[in-house]
C-alpha cells in the first residue's frame, strides 16, 4: 500500500497541529520541534548535544502532552546502574516468586539527560530497548509498548568525567541536533511569562498514543523513487571514500535517512519523497555516523562541514528522473 494525496494532506495537518502545541512552549524553535517529531513519527531516537538550560526537559515534556502519552526523565550521573533504567526482579514473599519492577525506561518518551556521565555499561542498557522496543531481565522479556523514544542530551562544553558515546550507540539515534538559545523577540516572550515555572506549562493533547503509531505506520508507505534510493546510497559512499573521514555512514545510517525522508516528506503533504527531503535531513541523521581523521579534525573539520560538501558534490536526481 502507498500513501494517497490525501492520506499526505492529512498527515502534514496532524504533524503541523502537534508542532504548533510544542511550540507553545519551546518558543522560536519550530525546525527543532519538527525534526524531534519527524523522530518520533520515524519510530527513531534523537540525541540533543546542547549546554544547560536550552529547553530539552521541556521539548521531552511536551511532546508527551501533546500525544497524550507518557514522559520519565533519567539523570545519567557515574553511580547509576543498568537496573536503575531498565527495572528490576524483586522477590515477593507472599507470592514465593519474583516480581518485575519496571524502570523508568517504561514510557512513551524518556529524557536520558546527559547520558555520556553513565558508565559505558549502564549506557548499553539502553541499547536493546531503542534497537528492539523491549528490555530482558533476568531472561524475562518485557514490551515497553508505542509510541516509544528515547530523547538523550550531552553537554558538548563539560567533558569532565564523561564517558565518550561509542559509536554503537550513537548509530542507535535517528538524528542529533541541538535546540539552542532563544533569538531575542522569543527570549522576550519568555522573560515576560516569569511569573509561571516552567513545570506550571502544559499542553492540551491534539492526538492519542494510539493515533501517532498509525501516522508511524502511514509515514513508512510514502513512495520512494528508485532514483531517491540511488542518491542516498551515493551520499553514504561519497561519506565512506572522503579522505577526512576514517569511518563513514553505515547501511543502518543509509535505512535511516530513508525512512527519515518519507516522514519529512509526509509532513510536508506529499506522497512521495523528492530531493530536498534528503538534503534537508542529511546533516541531522548522518553527521554523528562520521569517524573523522584525527589529522582532520586538528585541521578544524567537522562531520557536519563533511556532510555539506559531500551535498555538494553528489549531484541529485533531476525532477524528471526522480518523478
Amino acid at each position: 500500500m502507498t500513501m494517497t494525496p490525501e492520506d499526505a494532506t492529512r498527515f502534514a495537518s496532524n504533524l503541523d497541529e502537534l508542532v504548533g502545541a510544542v511550540e507553545e512552549i519551546l518558543l522560536g524553535k519550530n525546525r527543532v520541534i519538527r525534526l524531534a517529531f519527524t523522530a518520533l513519527l520515524s519510530e527513531g531516537h534523537l540525541l540533543l548535544e546542547d549546554v544547560p538550560g536550552t529547553g530539552k526537559t521541556s521539548l521531552a515534556r511536551a511532546m508527551a502532552q501533546s500525544v497524550a502519552g507518557s514522559s520519565n526523565r533519567v539523570q545519567f550521573t557515574p553511580d547509576l546502574l543498568p537496573g536503575d533504567i531498565t527495572g528490576v526482579s524483586v522477590y515477593d514473599q507472599r507470592s514465593g516468586a519474583f516480581e518485575f519492577h519496571p524502570g523508568p525506561v517504561f514510557a512513551n518518551i524518556v529524557l536520558a539527560d546527559e547520558i555520556n556521565r553513565a558508565s559505558p555499561k549502564t549506557q548499553s542498557a539502553l541499547l536493546e530497548v531503542m534497537e528492539e522496543g523491549q528490555v530482558t531481565v533476568d531472561g524475562q522479556t518485557h514490551v515497553v509498548g508505542r509510541p516509544f523514544m528515547v530523547i538523550a542530551t550531552q553537554n558538548p562544553v563539560e567533558q569532565a568525567g564523561t564517558y565518550r558515546l561509542p559509536e554503537a550507540q550513537l548509530d542507535r539515534f535517528l538524528m542529533r541536533t541541538s535546540i539552542g538559545y532563544p533569538d531575542h523577540a522569543s527570549t522576550i516572550r519568555i522573560l515576560e511569562g516569569t511569573d509561571q515555572r516552567a513545570h506550571d506549562h502544559r499542553v492540551d493533547p491534539r492526538l492519542d498514543a494510539e493515533q501517532i503509531v498509525e501516522m508511524a505506520a502511514l509515514a513508512r508507505t510514502v513512495y520512494v523513487d528508485p532514483t531517491i534510493n540511488d542518491y542516498v546510497s551515493r551520499l553514504v559512499d561519497a561519506t565512506r571514500s572522503a579522505t577526512e573521514v576514517r569511518l563513514g555512514v553505515s547501511v543502518r545510517g543509509a535505512l535511516s535517512l530513508v525512512r527519515a525522508a518519507k516522514t519529512h516528506a509526509a509532513g510536508r503533504g506529499r506522497h512521495y519523497v523528492v530531493p530536498d527531503d534528503v538534503k534537508a535531513l542529511a546533516e541531522p541523521v548522518l553527521a554523528h555516523r562520521l569517524i573523522l581523521d584525527p589529522e582532520a579534525e586538528f585541521d578544524g573539520v567537522t562531520a557536519s562541514n563533511m556532510i555539506a560538501q559531500v551535498l555538494i558534490e553528489t549531484p541529485p536526481p533531476s525532477a524528471r528522473q526522480a518523478g
